[in-house]
């Protein structure tokens, strides 16, 4: 079981030598804490409501809204991510039924037009192994639509990129969701952006304040 003592000691972990850094801005904790509440694994939307509004008088547009509605949208290929390498581990019936074929044509388009050479997503084979690559295998439109689909807020520039990894890491944080593989992957990205210790802590301070699922009726 993940805490979040445990997601609180794992970013203390990668940020031993970071430096402090500058403080989080109003509108974007506003922002933080809305992202949080609109997620699915919360979705309070009482409280998100709320912080919209907060935002909003803040001096966030309706398109800055909805981007970070877009982005947090995309927790449910977390589902994918685990679901994807718990159907392969229960496919595999044999040594020699676990190797690999050879990628055909249409796969391996896929493959080089997503992935090619990127240094991203080596960073994010580290924290989700084997996913892609079982993805292709079982489904080569669910790997273009992954792609497809996860690109649309970070192609959009409503909101700065590193905005956008604070909120990744903070809805990865939340106490109903705890994905540290996400967690990390987006704190690193966050610390090349230019974000220090004290702003990814109150990052992760808001998303802790997220309240249980209450339902939606």
């Amino acid at each position: 079981m993940v805490t979040l003592s445990d997601i609180r000691k794992e970013a203390a972990r990668l940020m031993q030598a970071a430096d402090a850094g500058p403080v989080l801005d109003d509108l974007s904790c506003a922002l933080i804490a809305f992202a949080v509440r609109i997620s699915v694994t919360t979705l309070d939307s009482e409280g998100a409501r709320h912080h919209a509004r907060l935002a909003m008088d803040l001096g966030a547009s309706t398109g800055q809204l909805h981007e970070v509605v877009l982005l947090v949208s995309g927790l449910g290929v977390h589902s994918l991510f685990e679901g994807t390498r718990l159907v392969n581990s229960l496919s595999v019936a044999s040594d020699a039924a676990s190797a690999a074929p050879p990628l055909d044509e249409t796969r391996q388009q896929l493959w080089e037009k997503w992935i090619g050479t990127g240094g991203y997503w080596q960073e994010f084979e580290r924290e989700v192994p084997g996913f892609l690559a079982t993805l292709l295998k079982a489904s080569p439109q669910g790997f273009d639509a992954f792609f497809r689909y996860c690109a649309v807020p970070w192609k959009s520039a409503h909101l700065p990129v590193l905005t956008k990894e604070l909120i990744s890491l903070a809805v990865d944080a939340t106490p109903t969701h705890r994905f540290l593989p996400g967690m990390r992957l987006h704190l690193g990205n966050a610390m090349k952006l230019g974000a220090g210790r004290i702003m990814v802590m109150k990052a992760l301070e808001i998303a802790a304040a997220a309240p249980e699922h209450p339902g939606v009726a």
